[in-house]
């Protein structure tokens, strides 16, 4: 399976990137985001949902689990479960009828909901590096594969520079 790793080094580099991933985005996919806090998890979700047109606010979805996106025809729901703590409450909120083939999930603290996701189509990690981030993807199915692909041949995706060396401005 096709991996991609790269440099972000501002916040102009993730709203870049996140363009870049929402051209690729199919309806039925599931993203997990995975990160320390402040990795830009959230900021990776507000650059897709830019791109893909939606002009409101876009906020972490920590307290509430999820945010909803209805975008065209397009269905994103963006989990957070940081401080998700009973599995019963996935049963009754009905969280598994979000991921169906007509929706994309961006699902940020995944291992927090244990067995109860369906596996990732594409899972990204994010981990700060200095002033920037450093994101990998990893693709989890035929359709997360189709994705990165897509990416990979997207013109606009440059190869990953290297990180910059320490004492290095």
């Amino acid at each position: 399976m096709p991996k991609i790793e790269r440099f972000l080094a501002d916040e102009a580099a993730t709203g870049a990137f996140g363009a870049e991933l929402a051209s690729v985005l199919v309806s039925g996919l599931v993203v997990t985001l995975s990160g320390d806090l402040g990795a830009g998890k959230t900021a990776l979700v507000r650059a897709v949902l830019r791109a893909l047109g939606h002009a409101g606010k876009v906020k972490s979805p920590t307290y509430a689990l999820v945010e909803i996106y209805a975008i065209s025809s397009l269905y994103l729901y963006h989990f957070d479960f940081y401080r998700f703590n009973d599995p019963d409450e996935w049963h009754e909120a009905g969280f598994r009828e979000y991921f169906n083939p007509h929706s994309v999930c961006f699902v940020e603290w995944p291992e927090k909901a244990g067995g109860l996701l369906p596996a990732a189509d594409i899972a990204i990690r994010l981990r700060i590096e200095g002033t920037g981030r450093e994101i990998a993807l990893e693709a989890g199915s035929e359709k997360g594969k189709r994705c990165l692909l897509g990416l990979i041949s997207n013109p606009r995706s440059a190869p990953r520079p290297p990180l910059p060396q320490a004492g290095e401005g």
